[in-house]
């Protein structure tokens, strides 16, 4: 087994031992999450992100067996690393890799879970469309990011695939996301809805499948009159999936423009996923105080999609990662500060 394969099989290993972790350790059976548990976690696994971006930038090299200058350069071109070989010195030039790489990895995972907040309106308003009890949120986030990550991963390799062969799918994925940008901020003050009755795969369920009418706990299925059924809360499940897929459609390529190396763009997209579950119930209560949210996260878009379609320019005048940690973080810190200093007035009851 290679050492990019091996390095793969360990984290999916780790990262399926940290969800097992956080739902035996973090989530008592049908009690919902409370803030302690959600903030204790949510700093557990950024720990454990900052950690991994440590071990990237003093051992990434190691992923890709690097241990030659030959390897190094073919790695280097291959992923497209704003980083200069010296071919009379690999010390220094693997230094130099592993400090990119690191970067790269940090950057992925901010873009991310930035926009991963916009993921939580979204939740929100199908837990709440679908009158889903609060004790049984924690069941449905955990097994939607299982299902998040078999989708990423697909989604994340055959795209890197398609990258390394026509290289002009950058300028696609770049024009898209300036254009979803465009739409998130026209918008951002639109009311948005979920009507369960008339919702796409409800209806699709109910036509093909068996639908019992009603919730029942936390189970998926039932059954009823001897006929094996699915529960709504199955159906909120397929829906947080089917979102999912959805913002995977935006951030992947997002986390394109940072790096090429399709390890680098799922480790910090997996990272930033299993921190969804708890930060969702840190901020299912506030995410509507930060009301310039939406214009941070549509000038994120919108930059990002800039930097692809002029990544050839900007790399002539040596706009690399570090820049782009830069600007992303400027604009998340702004709109975050902002939504504070200046909050949404209530309007005064007559």
């Amino acid at each position: 087994m290679s050492n990019e394969l091996l390095f793969l099989s360990g984290f999916i290993l780790f990262i399926v031992i940290i969800l097992l972790l956080d739902l035996g350790l973090f989530s008592k059976k049908d009690a919902p999450v409370s803030l302690k548990q959600a903030g204790l976690m949510s700093f557990f696994i950024v720990l454990l992100s900052m950690g991994f971006y440590i071990l990237l930038t003093y051992y990434g090299h190691h992923i890709h067996n690097i241990d030659t200058v030959d390897r190094l350069q073919e790695i280097v071109a291959k992923h497209k690393h704003p980083i200069q070989v010296n071919p009379d010195n690999l010390e220094h030039s693997i230094m130099l890799y592993d400090k990119n790489l690191g970067l790269e990895f940090l950057t992925g995972y901010l873009v991310e879970y930035a926009l991963s907040v916009d993921n939580i309106f979204v939740i929100l308003l199908v837990f709440s469309g679908f009158g889903v009890a609060p004790r049984n949120y924690h069941r449905v986030l955990f097994w939607g990011i299982f299902g998040a990550i078999v989708m990423r991963f697909l989604f994340i390799f055959i795209g890197a695939a398609l990258i390394q062969k026509f290289e002009w799918i950058m300028y696609v994925f770049g024009a898209f996301l300036i254009y979803t940008g465009i739409k998130m901020f026209i918008d951002r003050n639109k009311d948005e809805e979920i009507d369960p009755q008339h919702h796409p795969i409800v209806k699709f369920a109910q036509k093909h499948f068996k639908v019992h009418n009603q919730f029942v706990g936390n189970k998926f299925f039932v059954v009823v009159d001897g006929i094996k059924k699915m529960t709504p809360l199955f159906l909120v499940l397929i829906i947080v999936e089917a979102t999912d897929l959805i913002f995977a459609v935006d951030s992947i390529p997002a986390i394109f423009s940072i790096t090429k190396d399709p390890y680098i763009v799922f480790f910090s997209n997996i990272f930033a996923i299993i921190g969804l579950r708890s930060m969702f119930f840190l901020l299912a209560g506030i995410v509507d105080k930060f009301r310039f949210l939406k214009i941070g996260l549509a000038a994120l878009l919108a930059f990002i999609g800039l930097k692809m379609v002029f990544h050839h320019y900007l790399e002539a005048i040596g706009f690399g990662t570090s820049e782009s940690l830069i600007v992303i973080m400027s604009i998340l810190l702004i709109s975050i500060g902002t939504s504070l200093l200046f909050p949404e007035k209530k309007a005064k009851k007559a």
